[in-house]
C-alpha cells in the first residue's frame, strides 16, 4: 500500500523559495494508518506463525489500536500490555482494541519501566504462554525494513521529514532514501536520546548506520503528549489554511518545526521538502 503526495501552498515556505509537500500516509488504511502499517507489515507473518502477538503501549496508544486491528484482519491473537492502572469504562482507543479481540492487561508504571528486563518478560510468558514480542511503538528491525519502503516511494525530494517517537520510522526512512537525499526527524520526546535509538535500530536491521539523517530535538513542546497554547494555535491555523487537522502528539510538532526552520533559513532556496503525515 502506498499513499498520495500533495503539494502544500504555504507562503511561509514559498517566501524562502522552498516547495513543501505532504506524504499522506495517514490515508493508507482506516485501521492501519501510516507508519503503523509500515512497521507492522513484516511483523505480521512471524506473528501469524507464532499465533499470538504481545506488545506494549499507553492507554491512548495508536500502536495498540493498530496491532489489535492487524490481529483481527490477519488472523492471530493479540495481547496489549498497557501502562498504568485499568480504568472502566475504557477510553476509545482501548475499547477499539478490545472489540478487535485484543486481550488487555496492565502494568503499574514502575513495572512498565522495567518491561525490557528478563524477569518481567518471563512473568508475561508464564502467564500467557509463548507469543511473538513486539516492542512498544512497534519499532524493531523488521519495522525498520518496512519503513525503508517509504524512502523508496519518495525519489523526487531533497529533504524528507518525519516525527520521531521511538525512532523506527526515521531509521527505516533514512535507510531507504537515495544517496543525494537526507532525512530529518523531529523528536516528540524531551531528552537527547533519540539519535542513539535511531542508530540502535539501524544497527539491528542493517549492521550499522545507514543514510544521511539527523534528529531535531527543539520542537517537543515539553515532552511526549505535552502541548502549549502556541502549538494549539498552530494546529488551528494549519487547519484553517489547509483543511488538515494535525495531531498534537506527532505531526503538529513536526510541521511546526519544518516551518520554523524554513523561516530561519535552514533550507537552501529551491529545496523540495516532503513531510510525512504518519497517521
Amino acid at each position: 500500500m502506498t499513499s498520495p503526495v500533495v503539494e502544500l501552498a504555504d507562503e511561509r515556505a514559498a517566501r524562502r523559495g522552498l516547495r513543501l509537500f505532504l506524504k499522506r500516509d495517514d490515508l493508507i488504511h482506516p485501521e492501519l494508518p501510516g507508519n503503523k502499517w509500515r512497521k507492522l507489515r513484516h511483523n505480521i507473518e512471524p506473528a501469524r506463525r507464532q499465533g499470538t502477538l504481545l506488545t506494549f503501549g499507553g492507554a491512548y496508544s495508536n500502536h495498540i489500536r493498530a496491532a489489535a486491528a492487524a490481529g483481527k484482519i490477519f488472523g492471530f491473537a493479540t495481547i496489549g500490555v498497557i501502562r498504568g492502572e485499568e480504568h472502566r469504562p475504557l477510553n476509545d482507543s482501548l475499547a477499539f482494541a478490545e472489540r478487535m479481540g485484543m486481550r488487555l492487561t496492565y502494568l503499574d508504571r514502575a513495572a512498565y519501566r522495567r518491561k525490557h528486563e528478563p524477569d518481567v518478560r518471563a512473568a508475561l510468558r508464564e502467564r500467557f504462554g509463548d507469543f511473538y514480542l513486539l516492542p512498544e511503538g512497534g519499532s524493531n528491525a523488521l519495522a525498520v525494513k518496512g519503513c525503508a519502503e517509504l524512502g523508496a516511494e519518495v525519489p523526487g525530494f531533497d529533504v524528507v521529514c518525519c516525527p520521531c517517537g521511538t525512532g523506527g520510522t526515521l531509521a527505516g526512512l533514512a535507510a531507504g532514501l537515495a544517496p543525494h537525499q537526507r532525512a530529518l526527524g523531529f523528536s516528540v520526546l524531551k531528552g537527547d536520546f533519540m539519535e542513539g535509538e535511531v542508530e540502535r535500530l539501524q544497527r539491528a536491521a542493517y549492521g550499522g548506520r545507514r543514510g544521511t539523517w539527523r534528529v531535531e530535538g527543539g520542537f517537543h513542546f515539553g515532552g511526549y503528549a505535552k502541548r502549549t497554547p502556541e502549538l494549539d494555535a498552530f494546529i488551528d491555523d494549519f487547519a484553517g489554511r489547509h483543511g488538515i487537522v494535525l495531531d498534537g502528539i506527532y505531526t503538529a510538532k513536526m510541521m511546526f518545526g519544518v516551518l520554523a526552520l524554513a523561516g530561519h533559513g535552514a533550507f537552501p532556496e529551491g529545496t523540495r521538502i516532503l513531510a510525512v503525515i504518519t497517521g
